[in-house]
């Protein structure tokens, strides 16, 4: 299978991480898990933006140098990684010297290729977005112009370089056609193709007024624009601009996962700048919507921005990782609600999928010997169990493929309700008194049922199913999906069981 590159955005390092960092990673961490499951090597890519006005006056305001303010926003940024169990395989951040190396080599090569001349930049620029917008965008209240994204704009001239954007319209709107799943999901694809099409001006990518930023070749009085600095980390992190480099066979990346906010600048402005170079183009964008926390628009302001390592402390890891992906399908707003995390936790977690594991792997060690009982043959009673069982790895990749992440975790649960019955039609507590094969046969299959939901569930809880594959006695080297089609020893010793879940009381969430 070919390699598989994937990353998150680089998070500015202007705050701390808050849920939205932690929702963007966590996505990219599972498809990166699952694809490793499958047999596929894969590049996981994070990282943080450390440039631009926006980060220098957040140092300025903190009284501290630059780098130092970047050195010690970044490492949140670590932190929340490690806390999170996200599995990157490489963490970037815009100040190191490859990727200034990185930078200037893409400047040269569009400067060689006649994609960049001097000019002036006027208009109306956001510091907070780092981006301009124009005056149809805008809208005024008590005298402040603000942009679509609620950031207040200011009337900015100074000499810039420029990149000709609006030579690559053409380009653009043909490639969206022909590939029409570069953007996702289809709501973001319909938003950059009419942006487009009403027309592409050439794009500032220099400053004058701060310093602090990737100084342009030959001309240090000018900082490269920060959007262009910071997508080329992607290309950085493969190797640019050493196309022989080890990683340079991920390239280009299969997706990019973003949040829809910044959409713009990684559907039209990266694609412009690479095709406009000479290298490959990502094959996919994914924009994400934003979270509410309890009906509410998360703000500073509010004071009800969601802390994702309280989270963890409060309910545990794995509840969190599975509730964030499982409650709202993954392009689309959603509303973050204690309440419903726990209805979760304790419904689909640790009463159907905890519930089951205890019931099953308990009648193990009462009625077997503790011993994992001989496979059997399947009869037309089985049949509905593993309707859903062997077709499992498959249907969760297909979902997965598509970035449907509450879908996949759907048709997971689906095939745990699906086993749930199946164990109160069999009843092999009372099996035991009337045919003891049959008992040894439905308890082999609901393990057989059970393996495959712990195997297809470590990309989302990695460590819980861990635990659930232990008590299932099922060896480490054997996790993967290929190993599913290799049956467990009769005999095969398995542990007393122990909850895999805490179930939480919702009075008190």
């Amino acid at each position: 299978m070919p390699p598989i590159y994937l990353t998150t955005p680089i998070y500015y390092v202007n705050d701390k991480p808050h849920i939205g960092h932690a929702y963007t990673s966590l996505a990219t961490d599972v498809l990166a898990r699952w694809k490793r499951l499958a047999g596929q090597e894969v590049f996981f890519l994070t990282g943080t933006d450390e440039h631009g006005q926006k980060v220098e006056k957040a140092a300025q305001d903190a009284g501290m140098d630059p780098q130092a303010f970047t050195d010690k926003v970044s490492q949140s940024f670590r932190d929340l990684a490690v806390t999170m169990g996200f599995s990157n395989d490489d963490f970037i951040r815009t100040t190191e010297a490859r990727h200034k190396a990185a930078c200037t080599a893409l400047w040269e090569e569009l400067v060689k290729r006649g994609e960049i001349y001097l000019g002036a930049y006027e208009g109306w620029y956001a510091v907070r977005d780092e981006a301009f917008y124009g005056p149809d965008e805008l809208v005024e209240r008590d005298g402040v112009k603000y942009a679509p994204s609620g950031a207040p704009v200011a009337w900015v001239k100074e000499p810039s370089y420029f990149f000709r954007l609006s030579k690559w319209q053409d380009w653009l709107l043909n490639h969206y056609e022909t590939h029409p799943d570069f953007i996702a999901p289809a709501s973001r694809r319909n938003e950059v193709m009419s942006f487009v099409k009403s027309g592409l001006q050439d794009l500032s990518i220099s400053r004058t007024s701060f310093t602090w930023g990737v100084k342009v070749p030959g001309d240090p009085a000018h900082v490269m624009y920060v959007w262009l600095d910071a997508l080329t980390n992607y290309i950085t992190a493969a190797g640019y601009p050493d196309v022989n480099a080890e990683r340079w066979k991920f390239w280009p990346a299969d997706v990019h996962f973003v949040g829809k906010d910044i959409v713009r600048f990684h559907a039209i402005y990266w694609p412009a700048f690479l095709e406009a170079a000479g290298i490959a183009v990502p094959r996919r964008v994914y924009a994400h919507g934003w979270w509410t926390n309890e009906g509410q628009k998360i703000s500073k302001s509010l004071g009800n921005v969601i802390d994702p390592l309280a989270l963890v402390e409060e309910y545990g890891l794995d509840p969190v990782r599975y509730f964030l992906l499982r409650e709202v399908p993954f392009g689309q707003d959603g509303d973050f609600s204690r309440g419903a995390l726990v209805r979760r936790l304790n419904g689909e977690l640790a009463d159907a999928l905890g519930n089951l594991a205890n019931r099953t792997l308990s009648l193990i060690q009462r009625n077997c010997g503790g011993v994992l009982p001989p496979a059997a043959e399947r009869t037309e009673a089985d049949a509905a169990l593993f309707a859903s069982v062997d077709t499992l790895v498959a249907a969760v990749e297909a979902q997965l493929d598509q970035q449907a992440f509450h879908l996949a975790l759907e048709t997971v649960m689906a095939a745990v309700r699906e086993a749930n019955g199946y164990i109160t039609v069999q009843a092999p507590w009372a099996l035991k008194k009337t045919d003891l094969n049959r008992m040894n046969a439905v308890l082999r299959h609901l393990h057989t049922a059970m393996r495959a939901y712990a195997t297809v569930l470590q990309p989302f809880m990695p460590g819980t199913m861990a635990l659930m594959l232990d008590q299932l006695g099922v060896p480490a080297d054997q996790r993967d999906f290929a190993a599913l089609s290799t049956p467990l020893a009769e005999g095969t010793a398995l542990p007393p069981p122990a909850p895999l879940f805490r179930k939480i009381e919702e009075a008190k969430a």
